[in-house]
């Protein structure tokens, strides 16, 4: 399928084109070091900028709209930690088309021609806000779709886009417990840099870093503490849990007493890219450098504490 260079030009919307087929053959990017030296597994759910002609014909909006849902490049953001010897998975796919950070099957029936099987979730706060596993809006709460879509469709979308990038993340993190005795995932996200209007700090500047755990209860306080810690001192503005405290991958794998740690920890894009054109910023190449010895110094804590209930199983 060619595509249509007005719709999807790569110089000027920044994304990537690809017809179907090879979206689905290569739903995930994976880059593993050569040897694992530390428990860590990173994940980038919401950075993938391949867009299928498909999707964008189907869509009210222009290609730069559906890229305000993106977390544009934080994937290079964090490109440093696999040769600190952890993995980094990041979606190809992008979060208008497919979010893979929400259960399997939240959808919101309102979207579909059909009627939706019954094991759908079809009232989540995150289906009533239009932010789905099959999105109804982008972030400026605009609508994405011109017609209703089919059941298929999702259906496809999810077996062949959400369930690869979850299986790779589920064995990534086993991988990194049965080596280390706990597994640490990092869940990479950014964030506008301004709260937008349908969000509780709306209108107001964010800070540099938020570090989502759940309130506490999908990683150890002390990693928690410690990433903090060791940010500030890095120079960085920190909060905690406000305005994000982690979505579905951080509370679903996040469980410390079986030996598995979960972080959300979102960036503020001002530092690191042109919020208005989507473009990477003289800020990129510090931040990078920043994020792998925030992950270095995070790495240095002791780890066998970390292991829970399950580090004797794992060995």
């Amino acid at each position: 399928m060619a595509t249509n260079p007005q719709q999807l030009n790569d110089d000027q919307a920044g994304l990537s084109a690809a017809d179907e087929a090879g979206l689905f053959e290569r739903p995930i990017s994976l880059e593993r070091p050569p040897e694992p030296r530390i428990p860590f597994v990173f994940s980038s759910p919401h950075s993938g900028r391949v867009y299928t002609e498909a999707f964008v014909r189907a869509s009210n909006l222009d290609a730069m709209t559906l890229r305000r849902s993106e977390d544009s490049f934080i994937e290079e953001v964090f490109g440093g930690v696999v040769a600190l010897g952890a993995p980094l998975l990041h979606a190809r796919f992008p979060r208008a088309y497919l979010d893979a950070n929400r259960e399997p099957y939240e959808l919101d029936p309102a979207m579909f021609a059909d009627p939706l099987p019954p094991h759908v979730n079809t009232r989540s706060l995150r289906v009533a806000g239009g932010l789905g596993t099959i999105a109804r809006v982008v972030a400026d709460s605009t609508e994405i779709y011109r017609a209703p879509l089919s059941y298929a469709d999702a259906e496809r979308r999810i077996r062949l886009l959400y369930m690869p990038f979850h299986e790779a993340l589920r064995d990534l993190l086993e991988e990194a417990r049965r080596r280390f005795g706990c597994a640490l995932l990092i869940d990479c996200h950014s964030m506008p840099s301004v709260g937008a209007p349908n969000e509780d700090d709306r209108g107001g500047n964010r800070p540099d870093i938020v570090l989502g755990d759940r309130y506490g209860t999908s990683c150890a306080s002390k990693i928690t503490e410690e990433a903090e810690r060791l940010l500030r001192r890095l120079g960085y503005r920190v909060a905690r849990n406000n305005p994000y405290a982690g979505g579905f991958n951080t509370e679903h794998y996040g469980r410390p007493q079986a030996g598995f740690h979960a972080l959300q920890i979102e960036i503020n894009r001002a530092l690191y890219m042109n919020e208005t054109r989507l473009e990477r910023g003289q800020g990129l190449a510090r931040l990078k450098a920043d994020m792998t010895a925030f992950v270095e110094g995070l790495a240095g804590l002791d780890w066998s504490g970390f292991a829970g209930g399950a580090r004797h199983a794992a060995q």
